[in-house]
C-alpha cells in the first residue's frame, strides 16, 4: 500500500512563505511520480504540482507557476513543495499523492491558511 505523510502546514500573512513535506516510503519514492493537491473549502480537489523521479522533471498548475517550486530529497524520500509569495486564494488542505493519484493513498493532508 501507498503511504505518504504531508507536513509542514499552517498560518501565514500574504506574501509570505512556507515548505510542505511529503514523507514516503522508499519503495514508492522511487517508484512512482509524486503530486501536491490541494482542496479548498466548497471546491474540489486539484492539481497542484507533480515531480518525476527518473528526471525530475516538474509540472505546475498555472495558478502556482512562478511561486511554488517542488523539489524531492532522494537521501530522505521526502518530496517539498516551497511555496511563496502566498495568497488568500492559497488558502486549502494540501495532500500528497502518487501522480496519478491513488485512490487509497489520500491522507489527512496539512492545512494551509494565508491571511490577507
Amino acid at each position: 500500500q501507498v503511504q505518504l505523510v504531508e507536513s509542514g502546514g499552517g498560518l501565514v500573512q500574504a506574501g509570505g512563505s512556507l515548505r510542505l513535506s511529503c514523507a514516503a516510503s522508499r519503495r514508492t519514492f522511487n517508484n512512482y511520480a509524486i503530486g501536491w493537491f490541494r482542496q479548498a473549502p466548497g471546491k474540489e480537489r486539484e492539481f497542484v504540482a507533480r515531480i518525476v523521479y527518473t528526471s525530475s522533471s516538474t509540472v505546475y498548475a498555472d495558478s502556482v507557476k512562478g511561486r511554488f517550486t517542488i523539489s524531492r530529497d532522494n537521501a530522505k524520500n521526502t518530496v517539498y513543495l516551497q511555496m511563496s509569495d502566498l495568497k488568500p486564494e492559497d488558502t486549502a488542505r494540501y495532500y500528497c499523492n502518487v501522480y496519478p493519484p491513488a485512490r487509497d493513498a489520500w491522507g489527512q493532508g496539512t492545512l494551509v491558511t494565508v491571511s490577507s
